[in-house]
C-alpha cells in the first residue's frame, strides 16, 4: 500500500532574548488535505479573514476571530488529522567555541535536524514489507541564495538513506511555496509565534512612555493562553519550555498529534547568567 503525507515548515525569528531559531511544522495525510483546506478557508471566508493570517497580525481588533480559527485548527489537531511540531533552542546552552563554518549554515543545519527528527519519520512505516511511504515538503520561501537553497534540499533527499525501509523523499516533492496560498500553514506560524511569544515574555513589554502593556500586547497573551489550553487538553499542564515526552514508546514522536523539541546540540553547556531567572 502506497501512502503519502505532506509537511508544511517554516522558521521564525531568529534571534529572541532567552530562546531562538524556532522551526515548526504540520503534517497533514495527502489524502485529506483538500478537505482539511476547505474547512479552514471557509472558516476564514465566514471570519471575513480573507488576507493571510498570522501571528505578526494579530490585534485587539481581529482578536476574537483569530481565537475561533485557531479552535477549529486544534479541532482537527485533536482528531489526528493535523500533526504540528514545534522546535526551538535555549539561548542558554552555548559553545565555548563554535566553528565558523557552522555558525554560517545554523539556519539550515538546524532546519535540517528538524526534518529528519521532529516528526519522527523514521518511526512512521509499521509495515515496511508491505507499505510504501512517500513525503512531500512545503517550505515556506527560504531566505538565502539558491545556491544554498538548493544545497539544503540535496541534504534533505540524502535523508533517503538514513530512513527505514520504504520511506520516501523525492527531489520534485520538496517545493517552496508562499505561505499566503496555503491556510494550514498560515494557522501553524500563529502557533509557533506564540510559543516563541511566551518563551522570549514578550507578554511582559511595556510601553516605556506609559509603562503599561499594549493592547497588542494583550490580545496576543489572550491568543496564547487559548492556544495552551488548547495543548493542555491534549497534555495536562503541557510545559512550552521542554521537550515533549515519549512516555517511554518512541514511536510517540510520529503519533503524537503535537509536540515540542528544545534542541540541545552535543558539547553545549548550560550558562546560568543567561537563563530567565538570572536575568
Amino acid at each position: 500500500m502506497k501512502k503519502q503525507y505532506l509537511i508544511y515548515s517554516d522558521e521564525s525569528y531568529k534571534r529572541g532574548n532567552y530562546y531562538s531559531n524556532f522551526y515548526g511544522g504540520a503534517l497533514v495525510d495527502y489524502t485529506k488535505l483538500k478537505s482539511i483546506n476547505e474547512v479552514l478557508n471557509n472558516k476564514k471566508a465566514e471570519l471575513n479573514l480573507f488576507g493571510e493570517v498570522k501571528w505578526s497580525k494579530v490585534s485587539a481588533t481581529y482578536l476574537s476571530k483569530y481565537i475561533e480559527l485557531i479552535n477549529l485548527f486544534f479541532k482537527l489537531i485533536k482528531n489526528g488529522e493535523v500533526k504540528i511540531r514545534i522546535m526551538f533552542r535555549q539561548n542558554a546552552y552555548v559553545f565555548e567555541k563554535l566553528e565558523k563554518e557552522k555558525y554560517d549554515k545554523e539556519y539550515f543545519l538546524l532546519y535540517y535536524q528538524f526534518i529528519k527528527h521532529a516528526f519522527g519519520i523514521s518511526y512512521c512505516n509499521e509495515n515496511p514489507e508491505e507499505d510504501q511511504i512517500y513525503f512531500k515538503l512545503y517550505l515556506d520561501q527560504l531566505p538565502d541564495t539558491i545556491e544554498k537553497s538548493n544545497e539544503f534540499k540535496e541534504h534533505i533527499l540524502y535523508l533517503n538513506n538514513l530512513f527505514e525501509t520504504n520511506i520516501f523523499i523525492n527531489k520534485e516533492d520538496i517545493v517552496e511555496i508562499n505561505s499566503k496560498n496555503h491556510v494550514i500553514l498560515q494557522c501553524m506560524d500563529i502557533i509557533l509565534g506564540s510559543i516563541n511569544f511566551k518563551l522570549n515574555d514578550l507578554n511582559l513589554v511595556k510601553n516605556p512612555e506609559t509603562n503599561k502593556r499594549g493592547k497588542t500586547t494583550i490580545a496576543k497573551e489572550k491568543l496564547y493562553k487559548t492556544i495552551h489550553k488548547n495543548i493542555c487538553d491534549i497534555y495536562p499542564n503541557f510545559n512550552i519550555g521542554i521537550t515533549t515526552s515519549t512516555r517511554n514508546n518512541i514511536r510517540n514522536i510520529w503519533l503524537d498529534p503535537y509536540r515540542h523539541w528544545k534542541f540541545k546540540t552535543k558539547g553545549s553547556i548550560l550558562d546560568k547568567n543567561l537563563t530567565k531567572h538570572k536575568k
